[in-house]
């Protein structure tokens, strides 16, 4: 090992913050294992043997967007509405009531962004999702489709945070960062809310009093350094509010996109970037791998390189990964498949709710 490597080692063995320059190290120079190492010893720092799961629905209200990024598969534009889908509140609603009596704690709702779905629309949907089951955590809506829902409003988004937020919101997730870079961003989604806007309103969100999650597109036309300055915003924004969760590194995929002739990463680079976004998120509790984008393998495999948390239980209710080509085609585990998967890595699977409360320890076997 060189000196370099060797002190970066020292640095995250004794807790001490890596700077930019030495996160961009690992990325560049940083064998796999090495990198695995590094990211476990912080990862079972943080969380011992603990592994996180949570039981969740997805409600998706559209793929109609108006919108066009080129890395998606999943959205139809609104003016040519072929293959495009579009919820009524009854039809959500629905969703929500074939939960019933069913131990669910959460409800994820995004999807793509419909002009004729306002903040009015939504405020009036998640207030009757709490009406019908006041325990269920409603957490919805990327920055993307807040920042449109907000403008056409005319409202601030204070204010319209305020507003989803005493109809029963709970949280965010963490979609539409992708990559902050303007330059990358002017290239991948040049007609949607800047990087700087995708953390105004994850940081409103924040000093209102709810958490949210954090998300980074990667393995496309990114550098290593983009990823780094992507992880030091939010690794800025957490330093002042604490209110991220979670950071959840999206794999691209280039299915049925306009960037189909971009080449995706290999299981390896997916691996080191976990480890490295474990390192350098050192205010991060979680680190998670979402497993219908990258398969169960693999998902199985990210908890030896800093992963403590594989999302939930999904139950074959999100079509955005699967339209785009992920490794699992209407993707679904049960309670039981993910607690096997998770004990399998000889780790301890724990149920969570949103907010990684503990609802459930399953002995490890």
């Amino acid at each position: 090992m060189n000196n370099a490597l060797q002190a970066i080692a020292d640095k995250v063995e004794a807790g001490t913050r890596l700077t930019p320059e030495e996160g961009l190290f690992l990325y560049q120079h940083g064998e796999l294992g090495f990198l695995g190492r590094l990211a476990n010893g912080v990862r079972e720092r943080k969380n011992g043997q603990y592994t996180y799961f949570n039981r969740n629905f997805h409600i998706e209200p559209t793929n109609v967007c108006v919108f066009s990024c080129a890395f998606c598969s999943y959205s139809r534009m609104y003016k040519n509405k072929e293959d495009g889908w579009e919820m009524t509140k009854e039809q959500m609603l629905d969703i929500v009531r074939s939960y019933d009596g069913k131990p669910v704690t959460e409800a994820h709702i995004v999807g793509g962004v419909h002009p004729k779905m306002d903040l009015d629309f939504f405020c009036d949907l998640i207030a009757s999702i709490k009406a019908h089951r006041p325990d269920l955590h409603v957490k919805a809506f990327t920055a993307v489709e807040l920042d449109y829902m907000f403008r056409k409003a005319k409202v601030s988004i204070a204010e319209g945070m305020k507003k989803l937020i005493d109809s029963g919101l709970g949280s965010l997730p963490g979609g539409g960062a992708e990559i902050f870079a303007p330059e990358i961003r002017t290239k991948i989604c040049a007609d949607k809310a800047t990087g700087d806007l995708w953390l105004e309103i994850h940081e409103t969100a924040h000093k209102q009093g709810i958490h949210s999650n954090a998300t980074m597109l990667y393995g496309h036309i990114e550098a290593y350094a983009d990823r780094i300055d992507h992880m030091l915003q939010l690794r800025n924004l957490q330093d002042r509010t604490g209110g991220f969760n979670t950071f959840i590194p999206l794999k691209f995929r280039n299915k049925g996109n306009d960037m189909s002739h971009v080449s995706e990463s290999t299981v390896i680079e997916d691996l080191r970037n976990y480890a490295v976004s474990r390192i350098f998120l050192d205010n991060f509790n979680h680190i998670k791998a979402y497993w219908p984008m990258i398969g169960r393998n693999t998902a199985q495999m990210s908890l030896a390189f800093g992963v403590d948390d594989v999302d939930g239980t999904i139950d074959d209710t999100t079509k955005i990964y699967t339209m785009a080509g992920s490794e699992e085609q209407a993707p679904a585990m049960s309670t039981e498949e993910l607690v096997k998967l998770i004990l399998q890595a000889g780790r301890v699977p724990v149920e969570r709710d949103t907010l990684y409360n503990v609802i459930e320890e399953f002995a490890k076997q």
